[in-house]
């Protein structure tokens, strides 16, 4: 059944109707209307899940873990600062393997003060040990969270996973969004069944001390479990799509097939993106776009098979590692480091702070990057 809802409001349904039994919820603008709308899910009866109030975003992890330890199905929401306040539980949900599903709504790092969106948060968090998935739509919202629940709760990966979406581009921003079936979507995404929980009939440690003798290797077997994920969450998305009619990929191209110069991007750009590429195209150039869907794990493989042999790749990026460049150029650079053929990769950062990024303006970065003397990276519409 299609509704017309926002971002924030399609994470609400995605949790109910992916049968989340533990919500721990902690506000912050623009996440709040999450939390708000699975609280009134709960208290209206039309929830069976039990929802915690917790007094900060750091509480809010640490009771998802604690639930997601005892064999429940667990979600919260948050973003920026509130993401930051969860910092030290981020680890403690990856390095104990509990599969909590987290909305995280992009909103920029103060100070200055702001609710506006980039990607800065969420990356900040890259080396925490969660997957992320970054929409483009409210339609991919709904998707990524379904698929992340069963991507992270396959016994074979058993790692936390964040849904990463644009303040108020998506969060406060209705779509018509295509909600599958429950009976179906039951099928496709069964009850979580933990192998170990919290049970004093049988119990087991959790987080327990350990010492250089096993440390080592238990962070060998995060990262075993990580490319796992990375070979399940194509299979989980191409499973999708048979279910539901919408395939998902980790990397997702846009009139490529011929392209000598590709652009890269994520979140709600790529769909400006296409239209500039239609436009470009019209206009007699040879290109493309690629859509990052997961930052992690990083699709390192999907990116060289796409980028491997053009001309030029064009990495737009609404973040930026501070006395580097941007963050998805970094690791697209990476991906493609060992290539003999490898494109020359050029990065523009645009879109901070919710600065608006246009048609016109990707238009333009596209032209600025078949100039020799444009820099490298090029912090795009900055005011003088």
């Amino acid at each position: 059944m299609k509704q017309v809802v926002t971002g924030n409001h399609t994470l609400s349904y995605g949790a109910k109707i992916c049968r989340a039994q533990v919500v721990s919820a902690y506000p912050i603008t623009p996440q709040t209307q999450v939390v708000e709308r699975i609280s009134e899910f709960v208290a209206d009866g039309e929830m069976d899940a039990i929802f915690i109030k917790v007094e900060s975003e750091h509480s809010a992890m640490a009771a998802c873990i604690g639930a997601s330890a005892a064999g429940a199905r667990t979600f919260t929401a948050t973003s920026a600062q509130g993401l930051a306040l969860m910092h030290e539980m981020l680890h403690w949900a990856a390095n104990a393997r509990t599969p909590v599903v987290m909305g995280n709504i992009n909103r920029g790092m103060g100070p200055p003060w702001t609710i506006w969106t980039d990607q800065i948060d969420s990356l900040s968090q890259r080396d925490t040990g969660w997957m992320q998935f970054y929409c483009e739509s409210n339609q991919d919202v709904l998707d990524s969270m379904i698929i992340a629940f069963k991507v992270a709760e396959n016994e074979n990966v058993l790692m936390p996973a964040m849904i990463v979406l644009d303040s108020f581009v998506l969060s406060h921003t209705t779509e018509p969004v295509d909600f599958p079936d429950q009976d179906k979507l039951d099928e496709f995404l069964p009850p979580y069944k933990a192998k170990y929980t919290v049970d004093p009939d049988n119990p087991h440690t959790f987080g327990g001390l350990t010492g250089p003798d096993r440390y080592y290797e238990l962070k060998w077997l995060e990262c075993e479990a990580m490319d796992r994920a990375k070979e399940l969450i194509p299979q989980v998305g191409a499973e999708f799509g048979e279910w539901f009619g919408r395939p998902h990929v980790m990397v997702k191209p846009y009139r490529c097939d011929d392209a000598e110069i590709v652009m890269v991007v994520s979140g709600t750009i790529a769909s400006t993106t296409k239209d500039a590429i239609d436009e470009l195209r019209d206009e007699g150039m040879s290109v493309g776009s690629a859509k990052v869907w997961t930052f992690r794990p990083f699709p390192s493989e999907a990116v060289r098979e796409l980028l491997r042999g053009r001309k030029q790749v064009i990495v737009i990026d609404r973040n930026v590692s501070f006395g580097h460049e941007g963050i998805f150029c970094t690791e697209t650079k990476g991906a493609m480091y060992n290539e003999a053929d490898r494109p020359s990769i050029r990065n523009f950062i645009a879109g901070l702070g919710g600065r608006d990024v246009k048609v016109r303006d990707i238009k333009e970065m596209f032209h600025l990057a078949q100039k020799d003397d444009t820099p490298d990276p090029y912090w795009y519409g900055l005011k003088t």
